[in-house]
């Protein structure tokens, strides 16, 4: 496939223009199929999998005996089939998990990311543009030729083949960035996107999941509910996920880790779960204490200079 794919040469950290798509290569996919697929991953998934629509999508986590999540994704289906979508990262190590329970059903799980391109489109004239090159996107789900595209608010995914993506790309002449702009505007959405570093580690509360309607506490049981249900009716969960936004001389990952400014100077504050970086000025979400004030100020650790400060969440932290 012949689809060039550039970094953005403005601060997509702090503008986002009119129109913009991105090649979303760090995101794979899973298909599960097999006449128990739908009853399967509802018992291993947060997702109420029985009652999801042809016409929706739904965050999720698959979490060990233990509660702690293996992954987050977002999940649909297609033609009597779940999907997840989720950072290749922990697909490589959530699949195969997976895959030890279905051994035990009439089910397959299968990686499909390769047999497709995924891009991500937003600003102000999405839907115009989607809309002119695949008709009507006003579900949260939508069914196109040999594809779907999701719709998250004003901001799509398309799901559809490379062949299909290389006519798509060069028909709308349009400059298609690499992944970071994109993920500027997830993490701006509050979104956990966990990827392999943090795989295992952390209980679906303690990323948002119940605040984005990715926890269902009505539906049987899946891997790790009694640890989910206790953190929701007994409490005990002490950490949550914020978005930060700040400048740091380093460059900063997911295994880069945070400090926050106490009484008695800078003490460790936290794990970064996404980020991005222009030049100086870093975009991130961090798991921090869930006591943590709007005001408070930390930094990047092993960087004095760094200066980080908390931006709002877009959505209060209790069960949607």
């Amino acid at each position: 496939m012949n689809i060039s794919v550039n970094q953005p040469d403005w601060d997509f950290i702090a503008t986002s223009p009119s129109l913009m798509l991105s090649s979303l290569t760090h995101m794979g996919l899973i298909e599960i199929t097999g006449e128990q697929c739908r009853s399967f991953i509802n018992g291993q998934v947060t997702t109420d999998m029985m009652s999801l629509t042809a016409d929706q999508w739904k965050w999720g986590a698959h979490c060990d005996p233990k509660g702690k999540m293996l992954a987050s994704f977002r999940m649909f289906m297609r033609d009597g089939s779940p999907f997840m979508l989720l950072p290749k990262s922990t697909l490589s190590l959530d699949l195969p998990q997976l895959q030890k329970y279905a051994v035990f059903n009439k089910v397959e799980l299968t990686d499909i990311s390769n047999d497709y391109q995924i891009i991500g489109i937003a600003g102000t004239e999405a839907q115009a543009f989607v809309t002119e090159h695949f008709g009507d996107v006003s579900q949260e789900l939508n069914i196109v030729d040999r594809g779907v595209i999701i719709r998250d608010c004003d901001r799509f995914i398309v799901i559809i083949y490379p062949a299909d993506a290389e006519a798509f790309i060069n028909q709308s002449e349009q400059t298609l960035f690499d992944a970071s702009a994109w993920q500027a505007l997830e993490i701006k959405a509050g979104y956990p996107n966990i990827d392999a570093t943090h795989s295992g580690e952390y209980v679906a509360q303690m990323c948002n999941l119940q605040a984005i309607n990715g926890i269902s506490f009505t539906k049987g049981c899946y891997m790790g509910q009694e640890t989910i249900a206790r953190m929701k009716y007994r409490g005990g969960n002490k950490r949550a996920l914020y978005i930060l936004t700040g400048t740091t001389c380093k460059t900063i990952n997911t295994d880069t880790k945070l400090e926050i400014a106490l009484e008695d100077g800078f003490r460790r504050g936290g794990n970064i779960i996404e980020c991005v970086q222009y030049r100086n000025k870093v975009l991130l979400t961090a798991v921090l204490p869930n006591d943590t004030e709007n005001t408070a100020l930390l930094r990047v650790a092993e960087d004095e200079s760094s200066q980080l400060s908390i931006i709002e969440l877009p959505y209060s932290l209790v069960d949607a």
